[in-house]
């Protein structure tokens, strides 16, 4: 097809006030140049945009947070000389790629913006007819094949017939700063692809846990970290690891052992809150799943945030396993994900389930967690 623009369209930013709409419109197309090299224009609600290589835009537009829909698109006039001349290319173009042929049942959709000497259902017909000058193929208005669109913007048409699922959400960067807490497991690369898609800037945390983890794990999160940027072009993932190793070896050694992984995530949801606060971010993130595992049963959920002021953030707290891993695979993170690490050697055999604030307390107490947090956090590193 001889196209030769996207035709862009963005969703929920368009019930937002004129100030803040123009705001995230402007993001939005920043972060559209940042993904491909391009040129992009705004106009009444449609971005269009102008890549110059045609096909790695429309691969890499599925990858940018905000837009809900685009069309590889021709142009041309918006008078009868313009489009008749260019539908009828467009028609041919379509009985060469075999998308239309004498059995294709098919539709004409026409918008219109601005003033024109022909209305919206005058031109469908119109257009129409152009169709079947080049093809004898039935119209069906309420079930066709194909519906090829006409779109009419003051002297400006444009002429498509696809309609690309974007991701949805909003623009990455529109809403603040989140701390998520990265593994190399499922789910929490899951939780900040969610977070990324309402618009958030992400700062990954790993919890380092050698010796009782192996390198591989790193490994894979560095890994999980790349992929998570192919859709973080404009405003990408920092990253900072965290040696945790110290730590779990004093929550092991010091407090009863079952409550080992809930004084792991207890004292990871702490120097969490202290790297936001350190680096302006307005909330923690991580992968829970509610009865998932031992650390994510309701009442573990409530005793390790214990102690945090900031918004704990879970955005797979519903979903199960199928749902979340579903998820990964499209985004290209769960074939990482699934990679054997080792595991965690700390995990004890059997694990505090039901864990009470009392108790929880009381452990903390027992392995001085005030005092493990910040030495762990006095070896905080950022990678680049």
């Amino acid at each position: 097809m001889n196209h030769d623009l996207i035709i862009a369209r963005y969703g929920e930013i368009g019930i937002k006030s004129p100030k803040v709409r123009s705001r995230f419109e402007r993001k939005l197309v920043k972060n559209i140049k940042a993904t491909f090299e391009c040129e992009v224009d705004r106009n009444q609600g449609r971005i269009y945009i102008f890549p110059k290589e045609f096909e790695e835009a429309i691969e890499k537009l599925n990858r940018v947070f905000g837009l809900v829909s685009y069309s590889p698109a021709t142009s041309t006039r918006a008078d009868y000389e313009g489009i008749d001349e260019t539908l009828g290319h467009y028609t041919r173009d379509l009985m060469s790629e075999g998308l239309i042929d004498e059995n294709t049942k098919f539709a004409i959709k026409c918008r219109r913006v601005g003033t024109h000497d022909f209305t919206s259902q005058e031109m469908a017909a119109h257009c129409g007819g152009i169709v079947r000058a080049e093809v004898l193929a039935p119209v069906d208005l309420t079930n066709p094949d194909l519906t090829i669109f006409v779109e009419i913007r003051d002297d400006d048409a444009y002429i498509y017939h696809e309609k690309i699922r974007g991701p949805g959400g909003l623009p990455l960067g529109t809403q603040g700063k989140v701390v998520v807490l990265l593994s190399s497991g499922i789910d929490s690369p899951v939780a900040a692809y969610m977070m990324m898609k309402r618009g958030c800037e992400v700062i990954a945390l790993n919890c380092d846990n050698e010796p009782f983890t192996t390198p591989k794990a790193s490994e894979l999160v560095d890994m999980l970290v790349s992929q998570l940027n192919e859709y973080a072009k404009g405003v990408p993932i920092k990253k900072y690891v965290l040696p945790y190793g110290q730590y779990l070896e004093a929550a092991k050694t010091r407090a009863p052992e079952k409550m080992t992984c809930v004084l792991c995530k207890s004292g990871m949801y702490r120097t969490a809150e202290k790297l936001a606060i350190k680096l302006g971010a307005d909330a923690i993130v991580d992968g829970s799943s509610v009865g998932q595992v031992a650390s994510q049963t309701l009442s573990n959920i409530l005793a390790t945030r214990y102690g945090v002021e900031m918004p704990i953030l879970s955005p797979l707290i519903g979903l199960d396993k199928e749902e979340i891993t579903a998820i990964a695979k499209e985004i290209g993170t769960f074939e990482i994900s699934k990679i054997d690490d080792g595991g965690c050697s700390a995990v004890p055999r059997y694990p505090e389930t039901h864990a009470d604030l009392q108790r929880v307390k009381k452990a903390c107490e027992d392995m001085n967690q005030d005092a493990e947090v910040e030495k762990a956090f006095e070896n905080i590193r950022k990678l680049d």
